[in-house]
């Protein structure tokens, strides 16, 4: 068996052991790294460690650890029900509030899953409350997680950019920020209309209890300044993220010492080894050439849009049973080859593919699906399950082919001449 088979043999193991076995897929791909690096291809283990991605590991910590401050002392939830209020008697207005306030909290620095943990069981309140469809709820929380994780600060965003950057790609953060959130925007209003009347729950029974009502305390609104003025700092004076987010959290944690002692407990420690895990094996087979390899034999396709079309698609279907970011990590470099001929738009195809990988989160094989899910009404929940299911499908076969417009966009193209992402 060739090394290039091996490598690639590898990646497909770990993503399908990290979907079947209760394994961080990270963990898997440093194994995998160990055992194809040293043993397969007896590269020595200084070299191995190479391609860990510290810049990507520091921006993960430093939007964790300061939305995890902004979570442990109510600020978050302050957030919630401070919007919900606003719209009280309204329903038309609540699931684009639920989407709304999914979107702010994941644009912000919240893992997508953690968006939707806090969301979704306000959301199903909602609609055992007012008799609105808790498919519609669950799903617009789910998309409103996928249309804020690609913001600058954003952990999907901020993975994006950090492997583009790592791999000589210019990719516009405002471009790929507008382009997945205007996507995301489509797919709620679709959501809306298709599920509006969908298993309308008709009573509280087995609903979740509504929550108190939070206080604006001192603390919650120094903290809303304090991200504030990290969205500042970061977005309109380009100060480095992770140092950014690290610095306030720490100041806060100096400020409130209560909240900073649980505080460092609550940075997403199991997504950090998730992407630093996968990101070092991929950075390994392109050490080897793999990578070079693999894109190449895209690229050699008669028809660019159709090699596209297979990139993004692998992305969805892995996705709908694994990890976005694993597989957003992982594809990224697998497309440079590909993206290299200049057949079709850089910043095109990258927004496509993070569309096409994230828009099927709802699946209930996926963490955010079965976030929504297990927050269900009970008697519920098996609707929720099998309506989750055909949608994840549905959503996997039919956004690929559509998102995929932009790719030969002329004005994508000067963006792309003009800018890159430092």
């Amino acid at each position: 068996m060739s090394l290039e088979t091996i490598g690639i043999v590898g990646l497909v193991v770990v993503f399908l052991l990290g979907t079947i076995r209760p394994v961080n897929m990270g963990a898997l791909a440093l194994t995998a790294t160990f055992i194809v690096g040293a043993f397969v291809a007896r590269l020595p283990v200084e070299d191995l460690f190479g391609g860990f991605p510290v810049s990507l590991m520091m921006i993960l910590v430093g939007v964790t650890f300061l939305f995890g401050f902004a979570k442990q002392n109510g600020t978050v939830q302050w957030i919630v029900h401070a919007a919900v209020s606003l719209v009280h008697g309204k329903t038309l207005l609540i699931p684009w509030i639920v989407f709304a306030i999914s979107t702010l909290l994941a644009a912000f620095g919240a893992a997508s899953p953690a968006a939707v943990a806090i969301i979704a069981p306000i959301g199903m309140t909602l609609a055992v409350q007012n008799r609105m469809s808790p498919v519609m709820m669950g799903l617009m929380a789910v998309n409103g997680a996928a249309a804020g994780s690609f913001s600058p600060v954003g952990i999907l965003g901020g993975i994006m950019l950090s492997a583009a950057s790592h791999n000589d790609i210019a990719l516009d953060a405002g471009v790929l920020f507008a382009g997945t959130f205007a996507f995301n925007v489509l797919i709620a209003i679709v959501t809306v209309l298709i599920f509006r009347r969908h298993g309308i729950v008709t009573d509280a029974e087995g609903g979740v209890e509504d929550a108190p009502r939070e206080r604006l305390t001192l603390e919650r609104a120094v903290t809303l300044g304090a991200i504030g003025l990290m969205v500042v700092l970061v977005a309109g004076f380009k100060l480095d993220a992770a140092l950014t987010c690290i610095a306030i959290a720490t100041l806060l944690s100096l400020v409130f010492p209560r909240t900073g002692r649980t505080a460092p407990g609550a940075i997403a420690w199991t997504i950090v080894l998730l992407v630093c895990g996968i990101v070092t094996y991929v950075s390994l087979l392109q050490a080897l050439g793999i990578v070079d390899s693999v894109g190449a034999a895209v690229s050699t396709m008669s028809a660019p849009l159709v090699a596209a079309l297979v990139i993004c698609l692998v992305g969805a279907v892995v996705s709908a049973f694994a990890s976005t970011t694993g597989i957003l990590s992982a594809l990224v470099p697998l497309s440079i080859p590909f993206l290299a001929t200049g057949s079709v738009s850089t910043t095109g195809l990258l927004v496509a593919l993070a569309v096409s990988s994230s828009v099927v989160d709802a699946s209930p094989l996926s963490t955010n699906g079965a976030l929504v899910v297990a927050n269900s009404p009970e008697d519920q929940r098996a609707r929720v399950y099998r309506t989750l299911l055909v949608w994840g499908g549905a959503m996997t076969l039919v956004v690929p082919p559509p998102v995929l417009a932009p790719v030969r966009d002329p004005s994508l193209a000067v963006i792309e001449k003009g800018n890159s992402h430092d």
